[in-house]
């Protein structure tokens, strides 16, 4: 499945991430590796009703960078709200899940280099008509998001903590947006042109360009499978196949 992005939904620097030079051979003698994602998110990683696999882009950079470092990946779906608890516990070698790096997690958890910087955006209503964020930072407007994402920090920033309604799941934000009970979600911007052609006539990404944050994927701290993984990344991302990966998802105007 391919689904077309534009600039407005996708920050313009997921497309300009620096090149990386391959850093060494590195050799998981062909381990088979648990990889824990929350498979509700295309085009990142959702699951293909027709054949009931789990697909999408996170998928292809994680088996793209398995077939440089000699490992296979078997993705499982698991809730956001517990998949760095599960990775902790031992249930996953990694998390793969549009996961943005940040501060907080970086000190209990340890990334690989970013692989893509994801713009967030807000979903809204088509008849509500045009809006802006100032629409939203002005008062009497309210948002939802997906619980313990940065999502829902920045919704929290636009319009207080007060007018935000979180959900475990995103399907349940925008499920709430479709009945009217909040005024907009904050979106993934990777994931927005998705939900905006499932909803078409329903629901538009109505705000775009606000924060941006690098994506990476997610170690336990301290495995040194996570210096592996680096450098199938730089391997990748030198030979030009992050970027075809990019374009098979995502095409810019």
């Amino acid at each position: 499945m391919t689904t077309t992005l534009t600039r407005r939904a996708l920050g313009t620097a997921a497309l300009a991430l620096l090149m990386a030079a391959p850093a060494g051979a590195a050799d998981l003698g062909g381990q088979l590796l648990r990889v824990g994602s929350d498979t509700t998110s295309p085009p990142m990683e959702y699951i293909d009703t027709a054949t009931g696999q789990i697909v999408g882009f996170d998928v292809d950079v994680v088996n793209a960078i398995c077939e440089r470092i000699n490992c296979q990946a078997e993705f499982i779906t698991t809730g956001w709200d517990g998949i760095f608890a599960a990775l902790q516990n031992g249930q996953f070698d990694l998390v793969a899940s549009g996961v943005s790096i940040t501060d907080e997690r970086d000190q209990v958890m340890d990334f690989t280099d970013p692989y893509i910087v994801n713009s967030q955006a807000i979903l809204t209503r088509v008849d509500a008509g045009e809006m802006s964020v100032e629409d939203f930072e002005s008062g009497g407007l309210s948002l939802a998001a997906q619980a313990n994402t940065t999502d829902s920090i920045t919704a929290a920033e636009i319009v207080g903590r007060e007018n935000v309604q979180a959900y475990d799941t995103f399907n349940g934000a925008v499920l709430a947006l479709q009945n009217g009970d909040v005024d907009g979600v904050v979106i993934n911007g990777a994931n927005a042109a998705a939900y905006e052609a499932q909803f078409a006539g329903q629901l538009v990404v109505g705000v775009t360009g606000l924060k941006a944050d690098p994506l990476g994927l997610v170690f336990q701290e301290g495995d040194p499978m996570r210096d592996a993984f680096n450098e199938g990344l730089a391997e990748i991302k030198a030979d030009g196949t992050l970027d075809a990966l990019m374009a098979r998802y995502w095409t810019a105007e």
